[in-house]
């Protein structure tokens, strides 16, 4: 993970830069591991990151379950909003995964 941005340095962030920081940011506010940015956009605030993380480990790792969560970002990387869109099983495919 990268080190927490300086809230008073204002630079734009670039794509990886967010997906970073919105990685940072879920890790700090829920405990749980993320694995990675699974998508990264621009959004009228900044930028928009789905990261995807491990809510629960179990074993065998096929069947930990994972979790999508939208963070939200302006483009100095501070948090505006981040929610958790969809959980699931490692396991299951997209097509076999709940909605």
């Amino acid at each position: 993970m990268t080190e927490p941005r300086d809230p008073d340095e204002h630079n734009d962030l670039t794509a990886p830069q967010a997906a970073a920081e919105a990685a940072r940011q879920i890790a700090a506010l829920t405990g749980r591991t993320p694995i990675g940015a699974v998508s990264v956009a621009p959004s009228d605030e900044g930028w928009s990151v789905e990261v995807e993380v491990v809510e629960d480990r179990r074993i065998p790792s096929s069947s930990d379950v994972l979790a999508i969560y939208v963070v939200v970002l302006d483009m100095d990387g501070m948090l505006l909003s981040y929610r958790r869109s969809r959980q699931y099983t490692r396991g299951r495919s997209e097509k076999g995964a709940q909605q």
